[in-house]
């Protein structure tokens, strides 16, 4: 099974930005995830076109997370997956979403805008960056999960935008 993973769109509506990274990168997905800070109860329904689940973040207004839980919890191919956003700083973030999930392979989360492709004691924390908003880095991501006997993440730097 393959994911495709957003976070921090902070976008106000659908964008040609946005139209491209889907065609180019998500349309061929079984499955898009948004960690939140979508902004826009017009992307939901977008990306809901798909099979799509979502969750709100620090940013999202009342629409958003009104249609939108805080966090999910999926199974995927027999794995389960965390979806959170996250909150305060970047720094101690992966051990306080950790604190939200139980027997879980993989945390899919963002709020720091930072990519993160790693395994700790045994589960892949994933953060794809952000795709649209603000990049203290300067670059715009997404991210790839691959789903069989384990759950593998890629990071993909949208050098287009």
């Amino acid at each position: 099974m393959k994911i495709g993973v957003l976070s921090d769109t902070h976008l106000s509506g659908v964008t040609r930005e946005l139209e491209e990274i889907y065609n180019r990168y998500l349309a061929d997905t079984d499955l898009i995830l948004h960690a939140g800070d979508i902004v826009s109860a017009e992307l939901i329904d977008f990306l809901s076109a798909h099979s799509f689940y979502g969750v709100c973040g620090n940013m999202d207004p009342a629409e958003v997370c009104d249609r939108l839980p805080p966090k999910w919890v999926l199974e995927v191919g027999g794995l389960k997956l965390g979806l959170i956003h996250g909150w305060g700083s970047s720094k101690g973030l992966e051990d306080r979403i950790r604190q939200e999930f139980q027997d879980v392979d993989a945390i899919v989360y963002g709020h720091s805008h930072r990519p993160a492709n790693q395994v700790r004691e045994g589960i892949l924390f994933f953060n794809p960056g952000t795709a649209t908003g603000h990049s203290s880095a300067g670059i715009h991501t997404i991210g790839i999960l691959q789903v069989d006997d384990t759950i593998r993440g890629e990071i993909i730097t949208l050098d287009f935008l």
